[in-house]
């Protein structure tokens, strides 16, 4: 705050809102034309909301396409601001550019209640490796009947309790 007499958050700081775009930083930083701007990010707001009304304390979040990391990040962030004291999230993705660069993200992160693993696999057998100890909540890009496998579709349902994929197309066929 910028004093005791302005409540206005300074310039970088968070939006202390539950809405749509809570967690989104002012300043564009931290994912605003990403993460913040993902279609899932309201859902991911609502989930951690949902674990915290239930008294958690620590969540497990899997991004199964995580990509550069900023969603994962950036949900990873939010959760703690919402008031988890631990939070364990696991980015998963084939691109080892992309990992590179979610690594470097997740080096910058000097927050000990956050502990983030980015790691190049293949998303089917890192999601069957969920299965055995569920995360709280799987972000994943759903591509669709068609896109997908079964046995991707059965590893993503196994491996967490809260599942959030892409919204889903309307009558043109585009995204929400």
């Amino acid at each position: 705050m910028t004093s005791d007499s302005d409540s206005r958050p300074e310039r970088g700081s968070t939006i202390p809102i539950a809405g749509p775009r809570a967690g989104c930083r002012r300043d564009g930083r931290h994912g605003a034309r990403g993460a913040c701007a993902d279609p899932r990010w309201p859902q991911i707001v609502a989930a951690l909301a949902a674990l915290r009304e239930r008294h958690r304390r620590a969540v497990r979040i899997v991004d199964a396409d995580c990509a550069c990391g900023t969603l994962l990040i950036a949900a990873a962030r939010h959760a703690h601001a919402a008031g988890f004291t631990g939070i364990e999230a696991r980015g998963i993705h084939g691109s080892p550019t992309l990992i590179g660069r979610a690594r470097a993200a997740a080096a910058r992160l000097h927050d000990p209640a956050i502990g983030v693993v980015f790691e190049r696999a293949e998303a089917q057998q890192a999601l069957a490796a969920e299965a055995e100890f569920p995360a709280d909540i799987v972000l994943w890009h759903d591509a669709g009947p068609a896109g997908e496998s079964a046995g991707v579709r059965a590893a993503v349902a196994a491996a967490g309790r809260w599942i959030i994929g892409d919204p889903a197309p309307d009558a043109g066929g585009r995204r929400a």
